[in-house]
């Protein structure tokens, strides 16, 4: 017969102990069912990122021809954009507005609107590109802006994931589409000049710097992502389209003086630029695959590891603890309590007792057990996020030289780019330097 003492022990597993244990089961569950969410948003978010860039580069021919080339080109780009828009609009609204209460981050909702906003709004741009009421830069800069406040709802949702598997191929998604998304600028920018049938120092610069951007973005890319993905890359920069992008690269140099090349090339730039654009879209495909087929194998186990506790609680609830101090917070040594106490055991070899298979101590190594997993995940996420923080560094950083010397967004990156590669560093490092002296200079002065 169990003692007062043991049917207390017993007494002590139930109620709020069991229910928080399952309560935080039920809320990792939550949060996994949310990141699944997000992440069918961010295919959908690529795929109308994949046909703008299209659409772009088609209306900036247009307009540069001053509307005589890639007229049905870009009617065709436009009609896939309006699908990938429409597939968006009803994903978004089928998870965050059929229900009275949002359960979702603010951060991602407030980016989803602010992108959404410029979608709205696409009509309008269209109509001005059609009616050759924009110059080609401009219309470059309204698309960019829109593609830019898409590629930061992938960026949020990588920042605001919590676990860091899935955080990390959102970090390789991110980092791929950003550079994919230079490649699309540098194709954007190369058909002004060829279309404008000159290029001057200032555009083969700014074509530089993009292929500098594509360079970094793609190395975090490869540091994040997976064997099978970076293989894809690296057989891409092998491939023909690589080699004729080069090829057009080196010919666009030699023009850096001006000199007059025919507009028909424009053409020739813009199917070479998209072959190797339309490559990447089939890495971006490996990638989301991936992270969907990984994202519901993190609920099923979660819910199937759910079960599992539930199934366990209830059996514990028929066992007893036998005399002697059960195995719990208060009596487990490898716990955190009195400071610098030298007679604690790192590694405690606990009784007898204790080590029997007890209520107490199956369902105290079920929490360690879970405790010491939320830490696990903790920790492999603060790596996984790192390129997170290093690329909020740089923003930081180029605003701080935009505000300073009263430059573009552009001309700070490259200031960046040209003291990382004059120090042999890092972009990450040289931002770091930047907002520590503009941090050191804003600091009230002592004295």
């Amino acid at each position: 017969m169990p003692t007062d003492t043991q049917t207390a022990h017993a007494d002590n597993l139930s109620d709020a102990t069991k229910r928080f244990l399952l309560a935080a089961k039920h809320a990792e569950i939550n949060v996994l069912e949310q990141l699944s969410s997000n992440c069918r948003i961010v295919i959908a978010v690529k795929n109308v990122v994949h046909a703008l860039q299209k659409e772009r580069g088609a209306s900036n021919i247009y307009l540069a021809s001053k509307g005589t080339r890639f007229v049905e080109q870009r009617d065709t780009h436009i009609a896939h954009a309006k699908d990938a828009e429409s597939i968006l609009r009803s994903q978004l609204k089928s998870l965050f507005l059929t229900q009275d209460r949002v359960n979702a981050n603010p951060r991602l909702l407030s980016s989803i609107t602010l992108a959404l906003q410029g979608i709205d709004y696409l009509p309008v741009l269209r109509e001005k590109v059609s009616g050759l009421s924009l110059s080609a830069l401009e219309s470059t800069r309204a698309y960019c802006r829109l593609v830019a406040g898409l590629l930061t709802v992938i960026f949020e949702a990588a920042d605001i994931a919590s676990d860091p598997t899935i955080t990390r191929t959102l970090v390789a998604l991110f980092n791929f589409m950003q550079g994919k998304e230079y490649a699309g600028q540098e194709r954007a920018w190369g058909a002004i000049g060829f279309a404008e049938t000159h290029f001057d120092k200032r555009l083969c610069e700014k074509l530089c710097t993009l292929q500098q951007a594509q360079l970094h973005h793609f190395s975090v890319f490869q540091e994040f992502a997976a064997a099978k993905q970076t293989a894809l890359l690296d057989k891409l920069n092998d491939s023909p389209a690589a080699h004729d992008i080069n090829q057009l690269r080196k010919m666009i140099a030699q023009l850096a003086d001006g000199s007059p090349i025919a507009p028909e090339i424009s053409e020739v730039w813009f199917d070479v630029a998209t072959r190797r654009i339309d490559a990447m879209q089939e890495i971006e495909n490996t990638l989301t695959e991936g992270l969907i087929n990984e994202a519901r194998h993190k609920v099923t186990n979660a819910q199937n590891e759910m079960k599992n506790h539930q199934r366990l609680i209830s059996s514990f609830s028929d066992e007893y603890v036998p005399e002697g101090s059960p195995l719990t917070l208060l009596f487990d040594p490898s716990m955190p309590g009195l400071v610098e106490d030298h007679d604690a055991h790192p590694h405690p070899t606990l009784d007898g007792q204790t080590e029997t298979l007890s209520a107490h101590r199956s369902f105290y190594d079920l929490l360690r057990g879970q405790a010491q997993y939320i830490e696990d995940m903790t920790r492999e996420l603060e790596e996984a996020k790192r390129a997170i923080t290093e690329h909020k560094l740089i923003d930081r950083a180029k605003l701080i030289l935009m505000q300073q010397f009263k430059i573009s967004e552009h001309e700070a990156y490259r200031r960046l780019q040209k003291q990382a590669m004059n120090e042999n560093t890092t972009l990450p490092s040289i931002a770091n330097k930047v907002v520590e002296i503009a941090q050191k200079a804003a600091s009230p002065r002592k004295g």
